[in-house]
């Protein structure tokens, strides 16, 4: 571990093995081809689904946890005007593509209570929702949501749970939340590379797929029609829209009449292009189309999460990912929470006060992410600054990580497994000056 690292919640270190297993297989790639050193990540699927109490068929890897949930989300049918819960401590990322799918779907985001912690209260958690989304622990608060307290009242309301465990798997227990899904990235808690995060779906249900269909997650099925053929627009249709553009082009080509006689030509070409032609021949239903529209059948998901996947990605992170959490069940999960546990209670207890900053968790919260606020002239980017100068690595949290929740941007303090008490001593000191 290098000395001075405290700053687990933003990117841990890998262990030897971990950084063995994405060079080794990096340089498999180099002798052998990408495509035939394509490993096989079963293992890797089997170590992560036990950390939550799934199955390897449950598990898809992407890039990062925003990518998980905007794939997860992004793909599921919804319909218009579903509620779905959130709380005011939720990830900004997360609070942008809520605000998009409201937009784009009609979804209507629903504040949930949380008391003066940032807790979410459990009391009629549930009711009236269609979707609730938790972050375990937020990127800004080491609070630790009670996340199986909340899966059972969702269960028993009937509602789909969404927990974000980017900041909890590795460092808390996840098992017995029961998720519908678990959103999650490797290089925090569990250690693992950059580069590479994961969707869990043991809840998976029909009205649940990738938001687009690739290659890597999805088949094609015959539909029962020839390859070759796609049913045409009826003509009625392809004229109207046709002519709806044409009436739109002809409406910005009049909002131009102030502009180049050359540019105004080239509009009035436009247009006439996409009216009806009364020479143009109407395709009829079920003519052979070419190219484009050539027909294969019907791109259906794949059993199993990995219709979430892409094929083409870096797969010696994937394989570094496999090795960090087989690391976490050789080591033993509850060994490693209690001990990060321990570590949080430490760092409150050396850190709270010193120069003024004040720890805004709880003593004895469970986790070892430790976040404070700066005295009156002081600021969390300018005690950051003063712990590099004494190669200590600490976070900063700005307000757009979560904006209904900052005020001003927070310090975060976040040491590994195996951190040494003077090395929180130390930061103390720097904090006082």
């Amino acid at each position: 571990m290098p000395p001075g690292h405290l700053d687990a919640a933003g990117c841990n270190v890998p262990s030897d093995r971990v950084m063995n297993a994405v060079v080794s297989h990096l340089r498999l790639e180099r002798e052998r081809g990408g495509y035939a050193a394509a490993p096989d990540l079963t293992p890797a699927r089997s170590a992560l689904a036990a950390l939550v109490g799934a199955g390897p068929e449950d598990v898809a890897f992407l890039e990062n946890g925003t990518a998980a949930m905007a794939a997860l989300l992004g793909g599921w049918r919804l319909p218009p005007g579903s509620r779905v819960g959130y709380a005011r401590t939720e990830y900004g990322s997360t609070l942008m593509l809520l605000r998009h799918l409201a937009a784009h779907r009609g979804w209507k985001p629903v504040e949930l209570p949380v008391d003066a912690d940032g807790r979410l209260t459990l009391e009629g958690l549930g009711a009236g929702l269609d979707l609730v989304i938790v972050s375990h622990i937020a990127s800004h608060r080491g609070i630790v949501q009670p996340a199986a307290e909340i899966g059972a009242r969702c269960r028993a309301a009937g509602v789909p749970f969404v927990l974000d465990v980017c900041q909890s798997l590795g460092h808390v227990e996840v098992r017995g939340a029961n998720a519908t899904a678990y959103v999650g990235t490797s290089r925090k808690w569990l250690a693992g590379p950059r580069g590479v995060g994961f969707l869990i779906v043991p809840g998976l249900t029909p009205a649940m797929d990738a938001a687009v269909p690739t290659l890597g997650g999805h088949l094609w099925t015959d539909s029962g029609e020839q390859p070759g053929e796609l049913p045409a627009m009826p003509y009625e249709q392809s004229g109207e829209l046709r002519a709806g553009l044409g009436e739109r082009i002809g409406e910005l080509r009049a909002g131009l009449d102030e502009q180049p006689g050359a540019l105004r030509a080239g509009l009035d070409e436009r247009a006439a292009e996409h009216r009806a032609r009364p020479d143009e021949q109407p395709q009829q239903s079920g003519e052979p189309r070419t190219g484009l529209h050539e027909r294969v059948g019907e791109p259906v998901p794949q059993p199993g999460a990995v219709r979430y996947e892409s094929s083409e990605a870096a797969m010696a992170a994937r394989a570094g990912l496999g090795v960090a959490a087989v690391e976490q069940h050789a080591i033993g999960p509850a060994a490693i929470h209690a001990h990060l546990a321990e570590l949080g209670r430490a760092a409150r207890g050396v850190l709270d006060g010193a120069g003024g900053w004040r720890v805004v968790e709880p003593a004895d919260e469970p986790s070892a992410l430790v976040t404070l606020r700066p005295p009156p002239g002081d600021t969390a980017e300018a005690a950051a600054a003063r712990a590099a100068e004494a190669s200590l690595l600490v976070g900063v949290v700005p307000r757009t990580r979560a904006p209904l929740d900052l005020t001003e941007p927070v310090l975060r303090v976040s040491p590994p497994p195996g951190t040494p008490l003077e090395t929180l001593e130390a930061l103390a000191r720097v904090l006082a000056r």
